[in-house]
């Protein structure tokens, strides 16, 4: 039987990424990221929302442009996969066991003052061998990390983003 694991996710941190390398020197980052989704309840004739906090962790020079460039608050789109991570607890002894989200794409979202963030985003070492969108734009000497760049000249208006 073929299974599939992906996960897509918009939200907004809930903490600074915490930036730490393992033994080779490979970064890693942990950040805490609140989706909220909203509807109308008909019963109680009133909107609700319900938000769900997710522990996602990033590698590499993902993690690295997290901590330099996310901060608490900062909308961010992750896609990943799913990761159930068990241990036993030394306090009780019993098994305990955390879902999780390895993220292997990040894009950053909204503007340089949206929380205090940069602007732009980042792709994980899964995604190398694939091509970005390219701008439509007649500057041939476009520099490939432009994605830094959060004005104007970005290409997209906002009309155009479906979310």
């Amino acid at each position: 039987m073929a299974s599939f694991n992906k996960v897509i996710l918009v939200g907004n941190l809930t903490r600074d990424p915490e930036v730490k390398y393992t033994a080779s020197g490979t970064a890693v980052a942990n950040l805490g990221l609140a989706v909220s989704r909203t509807w109308f309840d008909k019963q109680q004739n009133q909107k609700r929302e319900e938000t769900t906090f997710v522990d996602v962790t990033l590698w590499a020079r993902q993690a690295e442009v997290a901590g330099e460039y996310l901060s608490k608050g900062r909308p961010v789109l992750i896609e990943g996969r799913l990761q159930l991570d068990t241990w036993d607890d030394k306090e009780t002894g019993k098994k305990r066991s955390k879902l999780s989200v390895v993220g292997e794409n990040m894009t950053m979202l909204g503007s340089r003052g949206d929380s205090g963030g940069g602007g732009g985003g980042s792709r994980g070492p899964s995604n190398q061998g694939q091509s970005r969108p390219q701008e439509n734009n007649n500057s041939s000497d476009q520099s490939t990390d432009s994605f830094y760049d959060s004005g104007p000249s970005s290409g997209v208006a906002d009309d155009d983003v479906p979310f």
